[in-house]
């Protein structure tokens, strides 16, 4: 597990150092997911053979035990964040009608965002589809 968890808090680490001092304009643990992805991607290839050289935990499933249990407490994480709102209750009655509008907004933006994405994609692999 321990191999496990630093792998993970590495891959995001390696990310968020990337993204800084490449300016990029991505967030850091997207890019660490990216690099995790592009390890397990690796890792799995049986022409590598890197599963024979890599510790237990990262080959076992143990990993992926670890990630699962991370993901199924999630939730965790964001009580820092609500705890922070309690603490500044002026500012959120001071501007919460703002706050409201922002995030209603920021929300049907992302998610027009995402259906234009998909119906780009999907008249995308419509067309190429179409040409085999």
């Amino acid at each position: 597990m321990i191999a496990s968890l630093t792998l993970i808090l590495l891959a995001q680490l390696l990310g968020e150092g990337l993204a800084r001092s490449a300016g990029l304009p991505v967030p850091g643990p997207v890019l660490g997911m990216a690099l995790m992805l592009a390890f397990l991607v690796l890792r799995d290839r049986r022409s590598l053979r890197l599963a024979q050289i890599l510790p237990k935990p990262l080959t076992d499933g143990t990993l992926e035990t670890t990630a699962r249990g991370l993901l199924s407490n999630l939730s965790l994480m964001f009580v820092p964040a609500g705890a922070g709102i309690v603490g500044r209750l002026d500012v959120v009655q001071a501007q919460g009608l703002r706050l409201a509008v922002v995030v209603v907004v920021s929300t049907a933006a992302a998610l027009v965002a995402t259906v234009l994405v998909f119906l780009w994609v999907a008249r995308l692999t419509a067309r190429t589809g179409s040409e085999r």
